[in-house]
């Protein structure tokens, strides 16, 4: 399975959720849920490695995460555990990825999707702490001429692309801040598609999914490089604003990672395939 060593998230607690309902019981059958004693899971689809493992069965596509493989798929799991449900006990939803913190009621009770907290995301829903730190990368094809940028300058003349509404895209328009108008795509898959027509110079994508599409999807793809994280970026389960289950979810990954459970996921998802240079 692909993974990757990329900044961990095992020593992090940053705090992404609001307040509400602090004072609520975690007690499994008070939890707010959509539907009672079911725990409902939202993620977009295809379902890709190393965030989800398993064989591809209907409606998911590439990986299943009902299998529990994965980085995202074996948290997901770890973390009903703690919240007291069975596998059985779990439902997966299809949620495309900008319609998980869209404004509006949901009909999932959290969503798990690489989803990076923002502020401005925060102001329609509520967002778990972290429970992966992630760094920005770019894929590109070996043989062109941006493979042989060093510097995040280097990369200003080229055609970038990423999804919308990622921070891949943000990362492109407020750090690269190339000199081309970045091309911007409705699912990762259209942008990994136009990197291997040569529609675009580079991918931005996180670094654990730059090991696939290289690895899998794009040939002669290679990981240029990664960036730093400055900015403190992480990813956060994402929950319909005011939802109660934030603050049990968040006890679920604090004791995750207080025991090793956290570091055990990431270890045996993330971590077989070496770093990639940084780009400064």
């Amino acid at each position: 399975m692909l993974a990757v060593a990329a900044a961990g998230c095992g020593g992090s607690d940053k705090s992404s959720s609001s307040t509400t309902g602090s004072t609520a019981s975690c007690d499994k059958a008070d939890l707010n849920l959509v539907k009672a004693g079911q725990l409902t899971v939202g993620t977009d689809n295809p379902a890709f490695p190393p965030w989800f493992g398993g064989k591809e069965k209907s409606p998911w596509k590439v990986s299943d995460p009902r299998s529990g493989q994965g980085f995202e798929g074996a948290v997901a799991y770890a973390v009903a555990q703690k919240l007291g449900f069975a596998k059985n006990e779990v439902s997966w939803l299809v949620v495309p990825f900008n319609t998980s913190f869209a404004p509006g009621p949901k009909k999932f009770d959290f969503d798990i999707n690489q989803i990076s907290f923002k502020p401005v995301r925060a102001k329609t829903v509520d967002f778990s702490n972290s429970y992966y730190d992630v760094n920005q990368s770019i894929v590109v094809v070996k043989g062109t001429k941006i493979a042989s940028a060093k510097s995040i300058a280097d990369l200003k003349p080229y055609k970038l692309a990423a999804q919308i509404g990622t921070t891949s895209f943000d990362f492109i328009k407020n750090t690269i801040d190339p000199s081309q108008q970045p091309a911007v795509f409705d699912t990762n898959d259209a942008a990994v598609q136009a990197l291997k027509n040569k529609q675009v110079d580079g991918l931005v994508v996180d670094l654990p999914t730059a090991f696939f599409v290289t690895a899998v999807q794009v040939p002669n793809g290679t990981i240029l490089g990664q960036f730093e994280n400055k900015s403190g970026e992480h990813f956060g389960m994402v929950f319909e604003r005011g939802n109660s289950l934030v603050k049990c979810v968040n006890g679920a990954l604090a004791d995750l990672k207080s025991d090793g459970t956290l570091k055990q996921i990431q270890d045996k998802w993330l971590s077989k395939v070496v770093g990639a240079p940084v780009l400064k």
